[in-house]
């Protein structure tokens, strides 16, 4: 479809930004999982992860519909995110401490995406999903926050 209006592009431009924030957070949560001791923190950010996956693929249809290529990688930014994760992870003897803290700082960049997404001018079903996936976003931000809290008051930091 090669008559694309600029309205569509701009919609098209915002659900590659957020297709880049789901695939940064696919990647960031299965790093982080690979890094952490826990199994059941290993299992809940795996779970995280492929929420994200789906939460992309979700976007990607929107994009295809509009006539537009959806985006099929994570962002640069998110690309050394991972790989600071790893090398805090490492540093920090594989803490899962500092994973979820990791885990957390990405999903504040996440959340920061798709505030900037619900300020753009999308049509009603293309806003309802962003809206929804970001309160999905919102509940993964504030899961991982009481995990790190209830890590730091286990081990007397916090």
């Amino acid at each position: 479809m090669l008559n694309v209006t600029k309205s569509s592009a701009d919609v098209i431009d915002t659900l590659n930004d957020l297709i880049e924030t789901c695939k940064d957070g696919e990647y960031g949560f299965r790093v982080s999982a690979e890094q952490a001791k826990s199994s059941s923190l290993r299992s809940n950010l795996l779970a995280r992860s492929s929420e994200c996956a789906t939460a992309a693929d979700q976007l990607r249809a929107h994009v295809v519909q509009l006539g537009g290529k959806p985006e099929d990688s994570g962002s640069a930014i998110g690309a050394m995110h991972r790989g600071w994760v790893a090398v805090k992870a490492k540093l920090s003897t594989y803490d899962d401490l500092a994973v979820l803290e990791e885990c957390e700082r990405g999903e504040d960049a996440a959340l920061a995406s798709y505030r900037d997404a619900l300020e753009q001018s999308l049509p009603p079903p293309i806003r309802n999903l962003v809206q929804h996936q970001y309160e999905g976003a919102k509940r993964n931000h504030d899961q991982v926050r009481r995990m790190r809290d209830a890590l730091r008051a286990t081990q007397g930091g916090g």
